[in-house]
């Protein structure tokens, strides 16, 4: 038991200290589809705002190519993946999914205003707890 809680503080050190990470992801996908539509790129630093920005990148990277526009709002383009069936909600190529696919759901979504669906398997947890948190700020504060 000891070596497993051992492993997961390493774990949360090497996240925090050495990635600059806030959360992990825990729980797996059920399926839904949900993450396939309304999405956002964001290549580099910022969302892809345009389509010709867009047909720039497809011509660089064959996966944006499965990505058809369905909007846009403030952010930017809002994306649907077309290799996800309409019918049983599951990605056609889910063995061959692309590594954007594969780490679903990542930090970056939070800090672009997304969230996740009520229904997603998936949640974000914070590396550090936010009680952990206070308890370090007000034992800082006790000591000045």
């Amino acid at each position: 038991m000891y070596n497993v809680i051992m492993l997961l503080e390493i774990k949360k050190w090497f996240l925090s200290k050495i990635l600059r990470k806030k959360y992990y992801r825990t729980g797996k996908c059920k399926a839904c589809g949900k993450c396939c539509t309304q999405i956002y790129v964001k290549h580099y630093k910022h969302v892809i705002q345009d389509e010709k920005e867009f047909e720039k990148l497809q011509y660089l990277h064959s996966f944006y190519k499965n990505l058809k526009v369905i909007g846009k709002d403030e952010i930017g383009l809002i994306f649907e993946c077309q290799n996800l069936d309409p019918v049983t909600h599951k990605c056609k190529i889910h063995f061959q999914r692309p590594g954007i696919c594969r780490r679903y759901p990542q930090e970056e979504l939070f800090s672009m205003g997304g969230a996740l669906s009520d229904d997603c398997g998936y949640k974000m947890e914070p590396i550090i707890p936010f009680k952990d948190i206070i308890n370090k700020l007000s034992k800082s504060k006790h000591k000045a």
